[in-house]
């Protein structure tokens, strides 16, 4: 690695110079700061901006925290996270941690290495202990609320976003409308199903718990999840159901096509985030539509916000609005019995 002496040497002056030159230029004669910027390029030479931070004991970066790098969703997230950061001058530093607490440890962990000047995270179950690793850290979650106190949270109305795509069910006629939800120790799912339940009581139905699955936020459980409602007792299974997330939504439909029943013929879907396949795939589907991009943007400039104008200043959560987008995928219930019967024949 070349270092500072590298370049002293190679202009021909002192250490102490070079560092001023480069730090401090206006300190140094024109001609000389020309040389040593010369030499440095030459040499290739790149400045330490880790002991530049540890020196202001400040950086111009931020940490990001995200939960699962391949679900579409939070890659948006990252990159409006990432355009409102550059566009202040600041870089990102992104982890991920497949929901895993400890390896949010560890990246906290790593952060502090860095003097970060602020951390956005979509946090673990265990993220109100993890935090307490960086205590005076400004902090936003968002997408998920964690419950430590101090932390802002952006997020969207995970609520009514459910009771509407229920509803929008409802009254298409389903009654037995099974929902495949997510860990129940985080609060997007707790907020969905909350909003799924109070949608059936608004419409006086039942809340049946055999028709309410845990999925976990993944496809390959979304598809087991699936499978389970769907071979129930013919009098028992679901017409409809409501997915709580993208990655769940995939494996339902997965395991739709694997009982070879039709959608929505057979069975109506409606899942909770948009995505390109989802409107792409055949037949369409029906959503709650999250401003995903707008979310990651918002949380960064709510931190930056809270960087330059203090914590006081700024509300301490922030709800976005989410949308209902009606495609192809729901439908009245009047073919499910018929199409389970056609596969079962297929399957002899």
């Amino acid at each position: 690695m070349i270092s500072l002496d590298d370049v002293a040497k190679r202009a021909q002056v002192s250490t102490a110079t070079v560092s001023r030159a480069l730090s401090r230029p206006e300190m140094v004669a024109e001609a000389t700061r020309e040389r040593i910027l010369q030499a440095a390029r030459e040499l290739g030479y790149q400045p330490n901006q880790l002991a530049r931070s540890l020196r202001q004991r400040s950086s111009r970066t931020l940490g990001l925290i995200i939960t699962d790098i391949l679900n579409p969703f939070h890659a948006t997230l990252a990159k409006g996270v990432q355009d409102a950061a550059e566009k202040h001058n600041y870089t990102v530093f992104l982890f991920n941690t497949d929901e895993d607490p400890e390896k949010e440890q560890r990246a906290l962990n790593a952060l502090r290495g860095h003097l970060p000047q602020g951390l956005l995270i979509v946090p673990t179950p265990k993220a109100k202990e993890n935090l307490k690793l960086v205590p005076k850290l400004p902090t936003v979650e968002l997408d998920r609320s964690s419950g430590t106190p101090g932390v802002r949270t952006v997020m969207v109305d995970n609520l009514g976003g459910a009771r509407t795509a229920v509803q929008h069910l409802i009254g298409l006629g389903h009654r037995r409308i099974g929902m495949i939800v997510g860990r129940l120790d985080i609060s997007t799912a707790v907020e969905r199903h909350q909003g799924y339940r109070e949608a059936l009581a608004a419409a006086g139905i039942p809340y049946l718990e055999q028709l309410v699955l845990p999925g976990n936020h993944r496809e390959e459980d979304g598809r087991k999840a699936a499978l389970a409602l769907l071979t129930l007792p013919p009098e028992a299974r679901p017409t409809a159901l409501f997915v709580g997330n993208n990655e769940m939504t995939v494996g339902a439909v997965l395991a739709v096509r694997e009982l070879g029943l039709r959608i929505p013929q057979d069975l109506s879907i409606v899942g909770f985030d948009d995505s390109r396949w989802a409107a792409t795939m055949h037949p369409a589907l029906t959503v709650v539509a999250q401003p995903t991009y707008e979310l990651g943007f918002l949380a960064c400039e709510t931190l930056l916000s809270s960087l330059s104008r203090g914590q006081a200043a700024l509300p301490t959560s922030i709800r976005l609005d989410v949308s209902f987008i009606v495609r192809e995928s729901t439908a009245p219930p009047d073919g499910f019995s018929h199409g389970l019967k056609r596969q079962r024949r297929r399957s002899h």
